[in-house]
């Protein structure tokens, strides 16, 4: 595999792949499958992934928000998207583009059927989304009755998915909680379903749960982090493979010698003589701050080298003694050698935050299956 010369997020599809068809296993036959791209499909590349996902059979796709949406409808991608907190201001564009929104609350479901109604829209596919215990979003039970009034004084709108979301699916020690989430939602899902007299998709599991509880596949699972390599448990890890290695170079070498200080506020200063080396990528990249000051290193010829001084916007500088490199050398933040997650802990965050955040500056390259 060519070396690096500039820094790159290298995303592997063969990976992608892999992860899909293990969960789409563990989700069993019959069940739809909803892959989450939103946030650039967790800080990769959601065009270049929908695209990938698409070709492999995925059903469904959902993102945070309309401008998500709008621009997977403007890359050619035709399967159906949810909306999963859209905003009122959007609605026209939402129905512009074929795309299918989460109704929350009453304030949304009113406003929604205000604007297909006004679009002159018969039957157009919604998800309501039920409270069952994240507390985030989403109808509680009590608030059903007034989601079934509406519904029955309007034929602008269709129920298209039931749905709602698991707390803490990856915990064993909240089983009590999840299971109970999952008998909240069947028995809220299933009067709504007695009450309009068709089934829509009904869908609350995300990658934790499709392995965890595969009894709560319905019709449909939704799989984010899992796609992307990540299961949030040991167990599941193990089955899934990270799609990205995050890859640098060496910039600049220079020695220090003792009392010499590196950085923004003199923040490191050598206790004796080090070599150094200056790396192009920083907090603008997503690297943050809190892994300065050796707290993280990257690998370096398959060799550690701690951070050190403050992580700057633009670069980092890491402790190279006893490691032989030279300018130009390939750098390994994130990958094989240092798994993300490991990175991710080292400044006392998930993996989530950290994949989600890489900058879109940095440039994607893609590995065929």
């Amino acid at each position: 595999m060519q070396k690096t010369r500039e820094t790159v997020l290298e995303i592997d599809l063969g990976a992608l792949a892999h992860n899909y068809r293990y969960l789409r296993e563990k989700a069993g036959k019959g069940v739809k499958f909803l892959g989450v791209v939103k946030a650039f499909a967790y800080g990769n590349d959601e065009v270049v992934i929908a695209k990938k996902l698409s070709a492999l059979g995925v059903d469904y796709f959902g993102v945070a928000y309309t401008s998500e949406g709008v621009s997977l409808r403007k890359a050619g991608i035709e399967k159906p998207v949810l909306i999963l907190h859209p905003q009122s201001f959007n609605f026209e564009e939402i129905i512009e583009n074929c795309l299918e929104p989460s109704i929350y609350s009453e304030f949304v479901l009113k406003e929604f059927i205000k604007t297909a109604e006004r679009l002159g829209q018969k039957d157009y596919p919604v998800h309501i989304k039920l409270n069952t215990g994240l507390n985030r979003l989403g109808f509680s039970e009590p608030e059903i009755s007034k989601v079934l009034e509406h519904l029955s004084n309007t034929t602008a709108i269709r129920i298209k998915g039931l749905y709602s979301h698991l707390a803490a699916s990856e915990d064993w020690k909240e089983r009590e909680f999840t299971l109970g989430q999952i008998n909240r939602f069947r028995k809220m899902a299933f009067e709504i379903v007695n009450a309009i007299g068709y089934h829509p998709l009904l869908h609350i599991t995300n990658t934790s749960g499709i392995v965890n509880y595969p009894e709560a596949a319905f019709d449909m699972v939704r799989a984010g982090l899992g796609l992307y390599g990540f299961g949030n448990d040991p167990e599941i890890d193990k089955h899934l493979k990270p799609i990205g290695t995050l890859k640098t170079i060496v910039s600049q070498i220079m020695k220090l010698q003792p009392g010499d200080t590196v950085g923004y506020n003199r923040a490191y200063k050598a206790q004796e003589e080090i070599t150094i080396a200056t790396l192009p990528l920083g907090y603008a990249d997503g690297i943050s701050r809190q892994l300065g000051n050796e707290r993280s290193g990257v690998y370096i010829n398959g060799y550690f080298a701690p951070l050190i001084g403050n992580v700057c916007m633009d670069m980092i500088m890491v402790n190279i003694s006893g490691i032989a490199c030279e300018e130009g050398d390939e750098v390994i933040v994130f990958g094989k050698e240092q798994p993300v997650t490991e990175f991710a802990k080292q400044a006392g965050t998930i993996s989530y935050e950290l994949i989600a955040g890489i900058s879109q500056r940095v440039k994607r390259v893609y590995l065929p299956e």
